[in-house]
């Protein structure tokens, strides 16, 4: 047995002097000069609808209540195919203008938003590849519509290293009704080594799960304890290999660490009067203002990646008032974003990312149920990017006039990703890492950064 425990030690020993040794090395060395080193990513869940939001269509508003033309629907995919039989044009009721001195276009939904359009690139010809959500998050975080591959940020870890010593290095923080589709799935490392998994901030004032000591344990006696814990598990580490032992006895490290920098981090009372009003936020509020605000001072405490949630866009009815109440939740303090990070000289090389993922469709469906709603769309829907590297005040890509599909400049999802790696001066293709014998990368097997959006 114990000459069979030494064979299995050698050949892991092995493993990780080779294919370790050659996966690592890339950690910490982009390929060329990085444009941005942090990403703020704002994730509207269900599917924001860019035909209410972004894309302006006259001819749905001339159309409105109108049979759709079926045979502009043929052989797409949507969710609900049973609700499809006879749908109408549904035309938005906001209203669009171009903004600033680019001509971007924004509805009057988002005024704050409108007030960036000179700072931000909308992409107005996103498409994904499932028209459900739970697919379509994966999707849309990892590059594949299968579960348990490494998250967008998990290998932005991987190629630069980590570098925070007081916080997690990358932070999902949730705001809304519920949490994300998919949790650990849209933030976890996969097959990557775990030290490069996201950590999961809630809302409200303690955001952060057991960051609390139990009553009457002091801060000597838990260092006593997670020294000891440290002991035993450098220990097992030496006689099994296993190097996840040691992102484990750095979770704890982390951990004892955050208990001192968390509170000072949670309170926003330190924030003046101006910044609060700027993004909306309430100390110890549970919001996505609160969130958008914590993500600038996460960014200015070292860490890299923060992903914030708001989960309330699938819009199936009901479409126009619900509206008028979510927009107005995450257009201030979105914008107050780029623009307190611009003021702080932040934006410069933070990239910020807007959308969902997928938009909505064209044709009405619901009514039944307080009101006609949008169903998913898949093959062109708007995002946006500003800062980072990121060329300010542009529009990519244009969709029909019936807003069903690209007609220029496509941006398949991979494509969007590659822009991402690109800014941070990784070539997509070579940010690999090798699993069961096959190299895998975020953006799969294909993908090209967009050249337009690129200053």
């Amino acid at each position: 047995m114990n000459d069979l425990v030494t064979l299995w030690n050698r050949r892991r020993f092995l493993e990780q002097c080779g294919l370790g040794a050659a996966q690592l090395a890339i950690a910490g060395t982009p390929q060329f000069a990085p444009k941005a080193k942090r990403l703020i990513y704002l994730f509207m869940e269900g599917g924001p609808s860019h035909l209410d939001l972004f894309d302006d269509k006259p001819k749905l508003r001339a159309m409105d209540g109108e049979p759709f033309p079926m045979s502009l629907l043929a052989g797409k995919k949507f969710a609900f195919m049973e609700n499809m039989a006879a749908p109408t044009v549904c035309g938005s009721k906001a209203t669009f203008k171009p903004h600033g001195q680019s001509g971007n276009v924004v509805s009057s939904l988002l005024p704050e938003i409108a007030s960036i359009a000179d700072k931000i690139a909308l992409i107005k010809t996103v498409k994904t590849g499932n028209v459900n959500h739970s697919p379509a998050m994966v999707m849309a975080h990892t590059g594949s519509m299968v579960p348990g591959r490494p998250s967008l940020g998990a290998w932005l870890l991987y190629g630069l290293g980590r570098e925070s010593k007081n916080l997690p290095d990358f932070v999902s923080m949730i705001s809304g009704p519920r949490g994300p589709r998919n949790g650990p799935d849209i933030w976890g490392s996969g097959f990557l080594p775990s030290q490069f998994q996201g950590v999961p901030f809630m809302s409200g004032p303690q955001p952060i799960f057991d960051i609390n000591s139990q009553p009457g344990v002091t801060a000597e006696r838990q260092r006593r304890a997670i020294d000891a814990i440290g002991d035993l598990n450098r220990e097992r580490m030496a006689a099994t290999g296993d190097n996840e032992i040691a992102t484990r006895i750095a979770s704890y490290e982390m951990a004892f660490r955050m208990q001192s920098s968390a509170p000072e981090l949670v309170d926003l009372n330190g924030e003046s009067k101006e910044t609060l009003a700027m993004y909306g936020a309430t100390p110890g509020k549970a919001s996505f203002a609160n969130n958008c605000l914590m993500a600038r001072r996460l960014i200015e405490r070292g860490v890299r990646v923060v992903q914030v949630y708001h989960t309330d866009w699938d819009h199936h009815t009901n479409i126009d008032n619900s509206l008028k109440k979510i927009c107005p939740e995450v257009d201030r303090p979105s914008a107050a974003l780029v623009k307190d990070l611009e003021q702080r000289g932040l934006l410069k090389d933070t990239l910020v990312v807007w959308g969902g993922e997928f938009g909505r469709t064209p044709m009405s469906e619901g009514g039944k149920r307080g009101g006609l709603g949008r169903n998913h769309q898949i093959d062109a829907y708007t995002m946006w990017m500003a800062g980072g590297g990121i060329r300010p005040g542009v529009t990519v890509g244009e969709t029909d006039e019936m807003g069903l599909r690209a007609v220029s400049d496509p941006a398949p999802l991979h494509d969007m990703h590659a822009t991402i790696l690109h800014q941070f001066g990784f070539d997509h293709t070579k940010l690999t890492y090798r699993f069961q014998g096959r190299d895998f990368r975020l953006t799969d097997t294909s993908g090209t950064p967009i050249a337009k959006l690129i200053a």
